[in-house]
């Protein structure tokens, strides 16, 4: 086996970290909707502001790089994008349910 075989090209390197990094942003959302535990703390938290601003964040990400990420960067960005958004609604919804009865005690 020759030194060159085991070398990765800078497009895959670059693919790598792209995905390295959007997964990172991902699972940071997903911490900051309660969905994961902190690493660091080891307690579920939830920060939807906190979440909001990953999904804008990511949602930026892909339409500035629109046109210049393969199939599989392209698929977990959107794939991505698309679950944090559905736990955020699932999320502030439940927020506005447990609301709801406390302002009717009031």
């Amino acid at each position: 086996m020759t030194e060159e075989a085991g070398k990765i090209s800078k497009e895959e390197l670059s693919e790598f970290m792209f995905l390295q990094y959007t997964s990172a942003l991902i699972n940071s959302g997903m911490q900051y909707l309660g969905k994961i535990m902190n690493s660091s703390t080891g307690k579920i938290e939830k920060n939807l502001e906190a979440s909001q601003g990953i999904i804008e964040l990511l949602s930026m990400l892909k339409e500035k790089t629109k046109g210049n990420l393969s199939d599989v960067e392209e698929k977990i960005i959107s794939d991505g994008i698309a679950n944090l958004q559905l736990n955020y609604a699932d999320e502030v919804n439940r927020a506005e349910k447990e609301k709801q009865p406390e302002e009717k005690k009031q």
